[in-house]
């Protein structure tokens, strides 16, 4: 089976079984990791981190990925590429900061072609997206060149390389015998803006990882990529300089809608098939949560600080203007980016928190500091909460562990304990715009984790050690229909 997915075989079945064979090509989050997109919810050069990233194609043909940073306000890219991957290839690449006044960079000695090539010295990122340059205007957030230096990245198959073509010749890496001794030509004529010719429709088999690591602390901080499978049936394929591929360009061939996609989702174990007439909506329908989970910990006798990561991977094509056109602002989001406030675009969360014996905070639920007109908001695409005492100066200036300045502050109930984040409720609810079968998802498409650090002071004489964890979110969904619970 060419995507090597147990969870595409079993969705397929259950859609044959109700008659509904046809229905393999749907948007669906693969619990097994494998797809055509692959979503790391977050990079970072803050603290003097670096961010590692990896993708391996479990595919016995080559393929042709997009890759795309975006930082974190508001998702305006940072850079973008081709990365050719060849049959059961690996590419991986850091981000690091280049100077201390300056933004993040991509750097990688891995051999696998991009075009266009990233030379020894490292990309830098750009900030002509979000700070006005030929295609997008200025977004009205930070201009500077360090709002690079955190956000989070996109993968995007884009097709597979026809065997045999002058695309296929140019990224085989010719082996030596030696381990990691494959080389490609990487040809430039094969594997430049015209490459699309070689290519035939996305099969999906990507997975990758992400970690976040500070050399200098001993941190260690490594989560999995999310997994987008059955996103296209048709070559997406675009140049260096083109905004395409995107999250818009899902695409199912059964669904009503001429530019429509299906999404497969699972509610509370009932299998829902959503038809979109907007393809966007499909991809937005896969991570859409009612309420997050998690866990965290601030005991400060073991030096233990948490940061959740909450990133929204579709967002921009509801609140950006530039997606938009000068619309207004799309549901399940309030507003548009910089609506209320310059660089921001609010979400009103609810916060329930609870402590490890069931108590909860009796005070009216905010973030600190509290923000004018936005209670419990989440301003931009990828936002940090970390759990900070209201007296600590860093609150809501700079999370605890990651150093990010996107963020969001809980002062917490003791100092360990759990938390229900309601994605649902704020500002009057926020919903997606329906399927063509009436089902409306409630709460916001996100994704993300929790991170952990504790730090050991008596390790051994003279020395010092950082624990570290990582651990997903756990999500709920609701869905209903005229009313009723969809099924």
């Amino acid at each position: 089976m060419k995507r090597n997915s147990l969870t595409t075989a079993v969705v397929a079945g259950i859609a044959g079984v109700a008659g509904f064979a046809g229905l393999a090509n749907a948007v669906d989050l693969n619990p097994d990791g494998l797809g055509q997109v692959l979503i790391y919810p977050y990079y970072t050069v803050n603290k003097n981190q670096d961010s590692l990233f990896s993708v391996v194609n479990t595919a016995d043909i080559g393929k042709a990925v997009k890759v795309r940073f975006l930082e974190g306000y508001n998702s305006r890219e940072v850079l973008d590429f081709n990365l050719y991957l060849s049959p059961n290839d690996v590419w991986t690449a850091r981000v690091s900061q280049l100077s201390d006044d300056g933004g993040a960079a991509v750097f990688t000695s891995d051999k696998s072609c991009t075009y266009p090539p990233i030379s020894a010295a490292g990309e830098p990122f750009r900030s002509s997206a979000y700070a006005g340059g030929s295609v997008f205007p200025a977004d009205g957030g930070p201009t500077d060149i360090t709002r690079t230096r955190e956000g989070y990245v996109e993968l995007i198959e884009m097709g597979e390389i026809i065997p045999g073509s002058p695309l296929d010749n140019a990224t085989l890496h010719e082996q030596d015998g030696t381990p990691n001794g494959g080389t490609p030509s990487c040809t430039a004529s094969a594997i430049g803006n015209s490459a699309g010719q070689y290519l035939t429709a996305p099969a999906g088999g990507l997975f990758g990882a992400g970690s976040i690591v500070n050399v200098g602390e001993g941190t260690f901080f490594a989560y999995t990529a999310d997994a987008v499978d059955g996103f296209s049936s048709q070559v997406l394929f675009s140049g260096s300089s083109g905004l395409t591929p995107s999250l818009q360009q899902a695409n199912s061939a059964t669904s009503i809608y001429a530019n429509g996609a299906v999404a497969y989702v699972f509610d509370s174990g009932v299998l829902l098939t959503l038809d979109y007439q907007n393809s966007i909506d499909a991809v937005s329908a896969v991570f859409e949560s009612d309420a997050v989970y998690n866990e965290w910990l601030t005991n400060a006798n073991i030096g233990a600080a948490t940061d959740w990561i909450l990133t929204f991977p579709t967002k921009r094509f509801y609140v950006d203007p530039y997606y938009l056109s000068g619309g207004p602002v799309v549901q399940p989001f309030a507003e548009t980016f910089g609506e209320t406030v310059d660089g921001q675009s609010n979400m009103e969360v609810g916060i329930n928190m609870y402590d490890q014996e069931e108590g909860t905070i009796t005070t009216p639920d905010d973030f600190s500091p509290p923000s004018v007109g936005h209670p419990s908001s989440l301003p931009w695409e990828v936002n940090a909460i970390s759990f900070l005492a209201s007296s600590d100066p860093n609150a809501g200036e700079v999370s605890g562990v990651f150093g990010s300045h996107l963020v969001s502050n809980i002062p917490p109930y003791g100092d360990a304990g759990w938390l229900r984040l309601d994605l649902a409720s704020g500002d009057g609810g926020h919903s997606m715009r329906a399927a063509a079968s009436g089902a409306v998802l409630s709460g916001l498409p996100v994704t993300g984790f929790e991170a952990i650090n504790v730090i050991n002071a008596n390790a051994a004489p003279g020395k010092l050690a950082n624990y570290s964890g990582v651990y997903r979110h756990r999500a709920s969904r609701a869905c209903t229909n005229g009313g009723l619970a969809c099924s």
